[in-house]
């Protein structure tokens, strides 16, 4: 009697309740199929850091005494999809018996649901646990009415008794230090450079290429930097706590070409593949502000990521797939510049941000909404295709995370579900929070005219284009004014500026 317990590769769960026990009746099934590896076009080392993640953790598994059969990406036997896999494998091991954790995308956890019923064998499905919120209870929580995520947030902090005071109202009087977190980055105090810990991939990446896999970004093979197993993850963790949590808050939401990362932490790709989890994330970062090694608005700021933003996302996508990666209220057409897949473009502030993500399929969230996204947005770029550009290059990126952040607050196509209004930007911001306007091709303060930035004739042209949607929002009233002040000729200048622009996105 052997019962097959399928592991995907975004749940090395190293203290989910199956491992706690050897049971000679259950062999653990881990898989490297082209399925997951060509939904879309993915970053090389994505691919990379994934699989080389699961053959570790395979490899624990066995170590501590588990039956583990693992279907390498080149394997003879490998069908390359999940369901076909496991109908072999059934017969392989004689298997009376199917379990699997809850899949985090919609997508795959159609594929197996169909898949184990089809085996006719009897099944389980648990949870993986690893969210502070149960998939179906936060499914249900979104179902109805979505509630601000403030309001979300502040709930989670009470249930889990985080960052309170005994009579259950938040610690230093407030929920949200936000306003103290949007900081442009000076240069000083210095930003650390991330514990990159070298891996040597090579006979890895040789596999997958061999296999046929189409990949884009630099591999990196010979020097693969993301933790692979659950204790570098960790040393990662304690790193980001030591070195960056103290200052994370203040410039959360700066740009800078100085330093790609900041004081950001780096941690998504170890929690997404469940190889940390979310509470001692937050207890880690929770303990350094009792030592005194972080201000409150740091931790807090840090806090609201994890608690309450990630599962946050996670209950819209539940409550709305499969209709919600449909959705497209802005009727978005344009394809993708081309720069996005190359990051040949004379906007230096989107240069770095794509030659970043291409060098290490990692940009930090305001690069993501505020830079990559905002363009898209402002250019009218079919959403279908954003979400395929984010959810392939950014190592971190899985479809229950990456969708409600694309589709729904960077390019506003699900009318405001998730955010409350565009979150468009011109120029301005991006001279504000960033250091690249200095040096760039384009100049900052021009709406149109030679060398004018593309941002700004573009974020007219979007409200201008958009009124009849967008202009009762009670937060655009103010740049709807400011348009409508305006003399009729510099509008005019401004649209005939972004029209040709939008004719010649390829060459901005």
């Amino acid at each position: 009697m052997t019962c097959l317990r399928l592991i995907l590769g975004d749940q090395l769960n190293a203290r989910h309740p199956w491992f706690r026990h050897v049971d000679e009746g259950v062999v653990y099934v881990l898989m490297e199929v082209r399925s997951e590896t060509d939904y879309v076009r993915h970053h090389a080392q994505k691919v990379l850091g994934i699989f080389a993640a699961m053959r570790r953790f395979a490899g624990a598994l066995a170590a501590a005494g588990h039956r583990v059969d693992y279907v390498r990406i080149g394997d003879p036997r490998n069908e390359q999809s999940l369901g076909a896999n496991l109908s072999w494998l059934i017969g392989h091991w004689q298997a009376s018996r199917l379990e699997r954790m809850e899949a985090d995308e919609w997508r795959v956890e159609q594929a197996l649901g169909e898949a184990f019923d089809a085996s006719g064998l009897p099944h389980a499905v648990v949870s993986a646990g690893h969210f502070l919120l149960e998939r179906d209870e936060a499914a249900k929580r979104f179902a109805g009415k979505v509630p601000r995520m403030e309001f979300f947030y502040r709930e989670l902090r009470r249930r889990h008794g985080i960052l309170l005071e005994p009579d259950g109202e938040p610690r230093g009087g407030r929920w949200n230090f936000d306003v103290e977190n949007r900081a442009n980055w000076p240069g000083d105090p210095p930003a650390p450079a991330w514990p990159w810990r070298r891996h040597d991939l090579r006979g890895l990446w040789e596999e997958i290429q061999a296999a046929g896999v189409q990949t884009f970004g630099d591999p990196s093979a010979e020097a693969f930097g993301w933790p692979l197993t659950r204790r570098e993850a960790r040393a990662w963790l304690a790193d980001f706590v030591a070195r960056r949590l103290a200052h994370f808050g203040r410039y959360q939401d700066a740009i800078s070409a100085h330093s790609p990362t900041l004081f950001h932490a780096g941690l998504s790709f170890a929690l997404n593949i469940k190889m940390l989890h979310p509470r001692e994330v937050i207890d880690a970062a929770l303990a350094a502000f009792e030592r005194g090694d972080a201000s409150l608005a740091a931790t807090e700021g840090f806090v609201r990521q994890i608690l309450g933003w990630r599962e946050y996302v996670r209950g819209i996508y539940w409550a709305r797939m499969p209709g919600y990666a449909r959705l497209n209220t802005l009727d978005a057409r344009r394809p993708l510049p081309s720069w996005y897949w190359d990051a040949d473009t004379r906007m230096a502030c989107l240069r770095a941000a794509i030659g970043q993500s291409l060098a290490t399929g990692y940009a930090h969230h305001i690069q993501r909404l505020m830079l990559t996204g905002n363009f898209a947005l402002l250019a009218g770029c079919d959403p279908d295709a954003v979400d395929a550009w984010y959810l392939g290059i950014y190592v971190d990126a899985f479809e229950w995370v990456e969708l409600p952040n694309t589709r729904g607050m960077s390019q506003f196509a699900d009318g405001g579900i998730v955010g409350s209004k565009p979150y468009s930007g011109s120029a301005a911001y991006v001279n504000r929070q960033s250091d690249h306007c200095r040096g760039c091709h384009y100049r900052h303060s021009r709406r149109h005219g030679e060398r004018a930035c593309p941002f700004n004739s573009l974020y007219w042209h979007f409200h201008a284009r958009h009124r009849g949607q967008l202009g009762r929002n009670p937060r655009l009233a103010m740049a709807y004014r400011s348009w409508d002040r305006m003399d009729a000729a510099e509008r005019a200048a401004t649209l005939a500026q972004a029209e040709y622009y939008l004719a010649r996105l390829d060459a901005l």
